[in-house]
């Protein structure tokens, strides 16, 4: 039986100053009316019904949660206390689901990617779901056909171009003319950060790789008529790391299915910039927004109505209480402003 786990703890730090500690990316409308988070869930819903998707965030996000998910079980709402990497925040949301679907598959999922062919993501879900079922103790991820050689992303090595391929190697961003070379090798996948596996087994593999954060969330599992202070107490005595470094380095059964499936990872502006809806004078305005004369912008607002006139080329930002203004060319570079802007 196959569940979701949607990751939504992160802070997209990127994407400063609309994204912040308070409302970070996945809370927010980025490329259309519906938030980043309500976009992975609904993509979901054809497969999975809403009963079965789960999101694992920190504890301050909870309302947040609540408020744009207001269909998703409140159950479904995995809150961890402490951030401690993504290893600990999977094991316990495995730990969590295993309780509810004895027996379940679980696709893990970032909340604030960009897929463009959701038909054939699901198709692709649904081959991942029944390799797991029949080749035991395998995790499958989705590799990204890569378009460009591309800095910002890792990348997967594969063995062979069969549908399913044996991963060869996890490799870490490369530089430019590194990435390069990987385009042209052919056997290299953008690494998305999705993953397929029994709950089962990314248990065992946490109990034989990290056994001693295994404990810990064994025993916060078990204490079920004081879950929420034993997870209070002992959650920060999990190992603060990737489930990339604890887990998927050293296993030697991780298989990836190649996708093209028009996915970004939205991990910037210029994302923004590639698939943002424009008007016919190539502005992306999201929010209350009203221009004259103007082109190739891109206008974000918030609580306040936003006019732009005679101008071209420029980002305007206002988030819950600052409004940024700059060429749209070095709107990327916004994040590098926040320490000057708040000394």
């Amino acid at each position: 039986m196959l569940c979701a786990l949607i990751m939504a703890g992160g802070k997209g730090t990127r994407f400063w100053p609309l994204s912040t500690e308070k409302k970070p990316k996945q809370f927010l409308n980025l490329l259309g009316e519906d938030t980043m988070i309500q976009m992975t869930v609904k993509r979901l819903l054809p497969l999975i019904p809403m009963e079965r998707i789960f999101v694992v965030t920190g504890r301050q996000y909870d309302s947040l949660v609540i408020e744009q998910l207001p269909e998703l079980p409140k159950d479904n709402i995995i809150l961890e206390p402490y951030g401690r990497n993504t290893a600990p925040c999977i094991a316990l949301s495995a730990f969590y689901i295993s309780e509810r679907y004895k027996d379940a598959a679980l696709a893990v999922l970032p909340s604030d990617q960009l897929i463009q062919d959701e038909e054939k993501f699901l198709k692709i879900l649904t081959v991942g779901e029944k390799f797991v079922e029949e080749n035991k103790d395998a995790i499958v991820t989705l590799g990204i056909k890569p378009t460009r050689p591309e800095t910002g992303y890792g990348y997967i090595r594969t063995l062979g171009n069969d549908n399913i391929c044996k991963v060869e190697k996890f490799v870490e961003k490369p530089q430019i003319e590194k990435a390069k070379e990987y385009l042209k090798a052919g056997n290299y996948l953008w690494n998305a950060g999705m993953f397929i596996w029994k709950a089962d087994t990314i248990l065992n593999l946490t109990k034989k790789y990290l056994y001693s954060t295994y404990e810990v969330l064994a025993e916060i599992a078990e204490n079920k008529d004081n879950y929420e202070a034993s997870l209070e107490e002992n959650y920060i005595k999990a190992d603060n790391i990737s489930i990339d470094y604890a887990v998927m380095e050293k296993h030697n059964k991780i298989y990836v299915i190649p996708a093209d499936f028009g996915w970004d990872d939205v991990g910037s502006w210029k994302a923004v910039e590639r698939y943002g809806k424009r008007d016919d004078r190539g502005n992306i305005c999201l929010g209350n927004v009203k221009g004259i004369n103007f082109k190739n912008n891109m206008i974000i607002g918030n609580k306040h109505k936003t006019v732009v006139t005679n101008l071209d080329d420029i980002y305007v930002i206002e988030n819950e209480d600052t409004i940024f203004i700059g060429r749209k060319s070095e709107v990327n570079e916004l994040k590098e402003y926040k320490k000057q802007l708040e000394a």
